[in-house]
């Protein structure tokens, strides 16, 4: 979702910039601009002393300027620590018994992971991601299957195999997995 919000949010920003931005180029070079446009002249201004002072004595004024400016700097932070949380895993708490635990790494687990999926019989491309915390990790996998392979079955062997033996190996209670699955392309065979 961060994504698509990311994609929206720049190309608004975008079409309003370049719209504006070429607007009042076009103005300041002394090009025809709309009649409802503010300016239109090299000499004129955006917004004229008139302009500016007409809301001050509105008691409105102040309150709806302060509100709005909060709000847009709140999204603003929002946005950036969206940007700087990390989507993967990047390590995974191991109870080692001593009361301390021991660390391993989320891409070590992956590629595991990654590597027992596609040993499976059936299955063509694997992907793996682990999200969550670090103390109960959440696997996230894309599978590619064979076009003989059964979806069903693919999920089954997955979860007794390759999931149950990361959640042990880790001493995990539970491992939460969700699985995509897709086929891979292939030609007709032809007959001759």
């Amino acid at each position: 979702m961060l994504k698509s919000v990311n994609r929206v949010a720049v190309g608004a920003a975008g079409l309003v910039l370049i719209g504006v931005g070429g607007a009042v180029l076009a103005a300041g070079l002394g090009l025809s601009v709309p009649h409802w446009w503010p300016f239109d002249g090299r000499d004129d201004v955006l917004l004229s002393a008139a302009d500016r002072g007409r809301w001050r004595d509105e008691g409105w004024w102040w309150p709806a300027v302060i509100g709005s400016l909060a709000v847009l700097a709140l999204l603003g932070l929002w946005w950036l620590l969206a940007q700087l949380r990390r989507a993967r895993l990047s390590e995974v708490l191991v109870d080692s018994g001593d009361g301390e635990g021991a660390l391993l790494r989320g891409r070590a687990m992956e590629a595991v992971l990654t590597g027992e999926a596609q040993a499976q019989e059936g299955v063509a491309r694997a992907r793996v991601a682990l999200t969550g915390r670090r103390s109960a990790p959440e696997v996230r996998m894309a599978l590619m299957l064979e076009p003989h392979a059964g979806p069903g079955e693919a999920v089954a062997r997955l979860a007794e195999g390759a999931v149950e033996h990361a959640r042990g190996s880790a001493g995990l209670a539970r491992l939460p997995t969700e699985v995509r699955v897709g086929a891979v392309r292939h030609g007709g065979s032809r007959v001759q």
